[in-house]
């Protein structure tokens, strides 16, 4: 890196197109240096992309282990990024296994663990109770100084309400987080409602706008804050614990506020996008990958989950010539013909993916790119879907890991080694130690820093 005795301010921006951008980091924002080890380490990132149902495993598994494999069919589209990818194979979520006495529920089950490593109490009702997601717990550490600590995002509707599966609730297939055991954290599907969350209310995103915002947020917190502490002295112990989770709720809100009136960056001025949803199932996968990318080269959030659809989802895919329901392909019943629909669908999701990536390689972040300076992790909660098999998971990481990742690699586990010793040794790699996460048994050793 050739640093010089120029700084560009962090606030300059780039005009073109009709839109203003905000810079990520840059080596000419950082002023000449008299030691190479006072340079500013770029940020820790994580994503988490899910996709449901299960997938045509043999077109999704290398043949071979180690470094000397070639990219099966469905994970062709990410060729030119072999090197940024390790596919793991192996791997369990046991706590999506049905327990006695329980029955169906499997595709409930796999969303609500996956992330926790834990098994969901059955309940169609108010009362659901999981455990803390992945995410969150990298939230917790790694997002402290961002806006936001966390973005949850999904394409496919979550107003689903009652049972998903018989005596499931629709709540363990809505979400992927769980700030805690009985809070699952809601998704966005609205393309316009996550540039709003993200950037403001008002297509005005000038620093006086924003600013005024930023004054009147404030001042309704300061307002709720005394209203809630006056009603919480007039309350009885077990509604006071509700209450508390409201509060942390709030604080949230004033944590996010004091980030932002600190922070110096000119936020995007574009073009909020249009109500509703577009048309087809890329179209929209791509306009949510670039809001993603917005996200994470702002510095609005370092940690996002992202459901590109959800367990039992029945999105067809007239687009590609599939106008059967995604979650009816994959009862295939070993036929075929369905299962080629499957195979072709799994890797129209990969393909979406495979955008993300060039995005991210294509964005500057310090003196290396986005993808660079992020752990993806992508895959399944069930791998066989007409056998609704929760071992042998389709899983991949990607990203550099700011260089503690090494990709170009498959690498197969035995024993169904829990899917949540490779979050649990994410979060390690995060510098999150939580001891254990879920059923984890332990870390994974050289998946990182080799």
């Amino acid at each position: 890196m050739i640093i010089t005795k120029k700084a560009l301010s962090r606030r300059t921006f780039l005009r073109g197109a009709g839109a203003v951008l905000a810079l990520p980091a840059l080596e000419s924002m950082v002023p000449a240096l008299s030691n190479a080890q006072d340079y500013i380490k770029p940020a820790q990132r994580l994503f988490v992309g899910y996709v449901p149902n299960g997938v045509i495993m043999d077109k999704w598994t290398p043949k071979t282990i180690g470094t000397n494999f070639e990219l099966p069919e469905t994970l062709k589209p990410l060729g030119k990024y072999k090197e940024k990818i390790s596919i793991l194979s192996g791997l369990a979520l046991h706590p999506a296994m049905p327990q006695p006495g329980e029955g169906t529920g499997d595709h409930v089950r796999a969303s609500a663990a996956y992330l926790t490593g834990a098994h969901p109490k059955k309940t169609e009702g108010a009362d659901i109770e999981c455990g803390v997601s992945m995410d969150q717990l990298a939230a917790a550490h790694i997002g402290n100084a961002t806006q936001m600590r966390s973005l949850e995002i999904a394409l496919d509707p979550n107003e689903l309400i009652g049972a998903c599966e018989a005596g499931w609730s629709c709540a363990y297939a809505n979400t992927l987080s769980w700030r805690n055991e009985s809070t699952p954290l809601p998704m966005e599907n609205q393309p316009r409602a996550v540039f709003e969350r993200l950037f403001g209310d008002s297509d005005d995103t000038s620093k006086e706008a924003r600013d005024a915002r930023l004054k009147e947020e404030r001042s309704i917190l300061d307002s709720l804050l005394t209203e809630v502490d006056k009603l919480q002295k007039t309350l009885p112990s077990y509604d006071r614990q509700k209450i508390d989770q409201y509060l942390e709720a709030i604080r949230d809100s004033e944590r996010r506020i004091a980030i932002a009136e600190r922070q110096s960056i000119e936020l995007p001025e574009m073009v909020r996008p249009s109500g509703g949803i577009p048309d087809t199932f890329a179209e929209h996968a791509k306009l949510m990958f670039d809001l993603q990318l917005m996200a994470f080269q702002t510095d609005m959030t370092r940690v996002i989950t992202f459901m590109m659809s959800r367990e039992v989802s029945p999105r067809s895919y007239p687009e590609l010539g599939i106008p059967d329901p995604h979650h009816g392909l994959s009862h295939h019943q070993d036929n075929p013909v369905q299962m080629e629909k499957l195979a072709k669908l799994n890797r129209h999701h990969i393909e979406q993916f495979a955008y993300f990536m060039d995005k991210l390689a294509e964005t500057p972040d310090g003196d290396a790119t986005l993808l660079d300076n992020i752990v993806m992790l992508y895959g399944c909660g069930i791998s066989d879907g007409n056998k609704h098999l929760h071992t042998d998971l389709p899983c991949f990481i990607a990203g550099g890991g700011s260089g503690t990742h090494k990709g170009g690699r498959h690498i197969s586990f035995e024993a169904d080694l829990p899917i949540s010793n490779l979050q649990l040794t994410m979060l390690n790699n995060f510098g999150v130690n939580v001891g254990a996460l879920g059923d984890s048994t332990g870390v994974i050793e050289n998946l990182f820093n080799v």
